[in-house]
């Protein structure tokens, strides 16, 4: 009869979920917003810690008090987090300043200094760069720096008084050998010479992290000495709660920035950089692509109109796709996969009637999904296996980007029904932690059926690919 909490750490909001083991799926939901991410200057993108904090404390009181929650029955918690975020810390583990986020792109000159010492592409987006930005620019308040800490890790520190991170998210600084499974830590002194030593220790997937600490879990009304597992990145607890614990399952999220990834026996190296080598929540590999602008792009274009996603889709669909429709270069906030940081929105081929609502929402659709599909094909270039397609995130909910995608990648394309996969993959880390019981032994128990994909669209998507691909390039390449 366990329950276990899974929390998730997001850029817009803190998500809390509650599994339960014997009806095996989630029974509570909890959602708070946070306040959308500062830009003080050009290219940053900042949140306070403490304001995650009220979202965290919010969702968890919503979500043990609904019905179906036992807070007696709760064995242990999991936390899931954004990545590349650079949470300072002081000598008192206190924020030195606002936490850089993985969409802040200040770092575009220090991240080509990181990769030359690194050996290998870092995006401005990763955390190593901020960390050089801030020695560089914020020098008096830098000298005060004594642990970097990722947004999972701050809240595990809240909330179990310890400093660790895992592999997963630690792969994704910038600082971190995914194939040897260390830190590089000659790298790391290059940026500054006691940076090695202000890496927070790595964990094994199913080692736990701390306990609860008895303040907090008399003021949730929580378990005494409740389990913390050690938690990850959002991609790789998404990677569980989707099922993609096994090489073939590839997850495409929608989300603020868009996803695809997989898991993979070992970490897969891209000499271009297009797919990170990201380690997973396992223990192995978890290549992923990110590009920079979706769900983003898609409200940009909703926003304008003044009209609502579901009265915009229904518009959109009634439209037959042309080889004249505009192209949307959706580089909104600079791009990442391609590493274009310094990049722009561009709406191409306009013709009358391209700004119509309907018109542009469309291509905002399109434009988020052929990043997605360059993506795609990299993985496939790699020799990586793609049998199956699942597809998860806000995005997922709209019907015809479901169908658009569905049709520009000539796969089936299964839509999960549990869209809070990272929160879900948080509290079944946790499950794993306390009761061994591995996360692939879940598995989505809900999931619609799959849609099938119209093979007489393929050539017209791989055609405005291609375009797509060169229009890029000539502006930004």
């Amino acid at each position: 009869m366990a329950q276990y909490l899974g929390v998730d750490l997001g850029t817009q909001s803190v998500k809390v979920v509650v599994f339960d083991a014997h009806e095996g799926r989630v029974v509570a939901r909890g959602q708070e917003e946070v306040l959308a991410p500062a830009s003080p200057r050009p290219g940053a993108a900042e949140q306070d810690p403490a304001d995650w904090w009220r979202a965290f404390e919010l969702a968890m009181h919503s979500v043990l008090k609904q019905q179906g929650v036992d807070a007696k029955k709760i064995r242990a918690l999991g936390v899931s987090g954004q990545q590349h975020g650079f949470v300072a810390l002081d000598e008192n583990l206190q924020g030195l300043r606002p936490a850089k986020l993985w969409c802040d792109l200040e770092a575009a000159a220090e991240a080509k200094e990181v990769s030359a010492w690194v050996g290998r592409p870092v995006p401005a987006g990763f955390t190593a760069p901020k960390i050089l930005w801030f020695l560089r620019h914020e020098a008096e308040l830098a000298k005060r720096l004594r642990h970097v800490a990722l947004p999972h890790d701050w809240l595990n520190l809240r909330l179990g008084g310890r400093l660790a991170t895992d592999h997963g998210d630690a792969s994704g600084t910038g600082l971190y050998d995914p194939i040897k499974g260390v830190y590089q830590t000659a790298a790391a002194a290059q940026i500054h010479p006691d940076l090695p030593q202000m890496l927070l220790p790595l964990l094994q997937p199913q080692e736990q992290h701390s306990r609860l600490s008895s303040h907090w879990a008399k003021h949730f009304g929580l378990p005494e000495d409740l389990p913390l597992s050690v938690g990850s990145g959002d991609n790789m607890m998404s990677a569980l709660g989707a099922g993609a614990t096994q090489p073939g399952t590839w997850i495409l999220s929608l989300g603020t920035s868009g996803t695809i990834f997989g898991a993979t026996q070992n970490a897969v190296l891209d000499p271009t950089g297009a797919v990170a080598p990201f380690r997973d929540a396992l223990g192995g590999g978890l290549p992923l692509v990110c590009t920079q602008n979706c769900t983003t792009v898609v409200e940009e274009a909703r926003s304008a109109s003044g009209l609502s996603h579901t009265e915009l889709t229904a518009l959109a669909s009634a439209h037959q796709p042309s080889a004249k429709d505009a192209l949307f270069l959706p580089y909104l906030s600079g791009e990442r996969t391609p590493n274009w940081p310094h990049a722009s929105g561009v709406v191409f081929g306009l013709r009358a009637g391209s700004l119509q609502p309907a018109s542009l929402y469309r291509a905002a659709i399109e434009g988020a999904s052929l990043a997605l599909a360059q993506g795609l094909s990299r993985l496939q270039e790699l020799s990586l296996p793609v049998s199956r397609l699942r597809l998860v995130g806000g995005g997922s909910r709209n019907p015809l980007w479901a169908r658009l995608l569905c049709d520009m990648v000539q796969q089936p394309l299964e839509v999960c029904v549990e869209q809070e996969t990272a929160a879900l993959g948080a509290a079944l880390q946790a499950r794993w932690m306390e009761s061994g019981v591995h996360p692939q032994d879940y598995g989505p128990k809900e999931e619609s059926a799959a849609l099938l994909p119209n093979s007489k669209m393929a050539e017209f998507y791989a055609d405005r690919l291609q375009r797509y691909a060169e229009l890029g390039r000539s502006l930004f390449g």
